[in-house]
């Protein structure tokens, strides 16, 4: 079933709470206790809805939203890792950024590459998901775009999520084309289908996504990037402890094949019915 750009549902409750659960058991060093979050008992996360498979609403045979994607599997089983109970704040991208410069949450998880601009507000922790970046068009315009310097021409409008590499990603490829930088993946994907956009840099798992749901769009070259290829987990600035403790979830969920099976899941999810974006708009 075709994804929904947009939601139709108005739900008023931005932070939704969730009790962790999982295959994930706490280890000696890891205890709640000993890890300093900004609410006693809870590990606070911060995601931005907008960006399957790694985060979206998947909706149910009865018509209810629910955070689904690895990121949030992902969370949910940090949290548990660390015995804590979770809870989810969702904002838009740019969001996910000042939560996390203001401290207000613990974590965010919102395929975050751990580009070296971000470390005065984040620290980082371990890559846990490794992708790529592409350049996403419509199939009727695939053959204007064989490769990247098709890409740069005064005209053309490219688009790129506020806040995000992919911004950096079309600056330093197609400093020539008109950039426009919107809050939200879905924004942009709206406005390739409707032809306002004749592309844009998205990271490739999410290219892939869209395209598997909109025939019409194309993920039609890949973009090479320098930083780190991956995602990583945003944490609090200054918080060694939790960090830490991050870390080793990652590297046990890594192990026993939890991340296989968190990203297996998300893309089933993420190619039925679902919503992206903020509920209440």
């Amino acid at each position: 079933m075709k994804k929904k750009l947009l939601a139709a549902i108005m739900i008023g409750v931005m932070t939704l709470s969730m009790t962790a659960c999982g295959g994930a058991s706490k280890e000696a060093g890891s205890t709640s206790s000993e890890i300093s979050t900004v609410t006693a008992g809870k590990l606070t996360v911060a995601t931005s809805p907008d960006f399957a498979p790694y985060e979206f609403y998947a909706v149910d045979e009865n018509g209810t939203p629910k955070l689904a994607g690895f990121d949030i599997a992902l969370a949910e089983y940090i949290a548990d890792y660390m015995g804590l109970e979770l809870e989810v704040v969702p904002v838009d991208f740019d969001g996910v950024l000042m939560e996390l410069q203001t401290k207000a949450v613990d974590i965010g998880v919102a395929g975050l590459s751990p580009d070296p601009k971000r470390e005065s507000i984040m620290d980082f922790s371990d890559i846990y998901y490794e992708g790529g970046q592409s350049f996403v068009c419509l199939q009727s315009n695939k053959d204007k775009f064989a490769s990247l310097e098709d890409v740069n021409g005064s005209d053309l409008e490219v688009g790129a999520q506020t806040g995000s590499i992919q911004v950096d990603l079309a600056q330093a490829n197609s400093p020539d084309a008109e950039i426009i930088q919107l809050t939200k993946v879905t924004d942009i994907i709206a406005e390739i289908l409707a032809g306002k956009l004749d592309g844009a840099y998205i990271e490739t798992a999410v290219a892939e996504s869209y395209a598997k749901n909109y025939p019409e769009l194309c993920v039609v070259l890949e973009v090479p990037y320098d930083g780190a290829e991956g995602s990583a987990i945003g944490v609090s600035k200054g918080n060694d402890a939790l960090k830490a403790a991050v870390n080793e979830a990652i590297a046990k969920a890594k192990s026993e094949g939890k991340m296989d099976e968190f990203v297996a899941t998300a893309n089933e999810q993420a190619s039925g019915e679902i919503i992206e974006g903020l509920l209440d708009q």
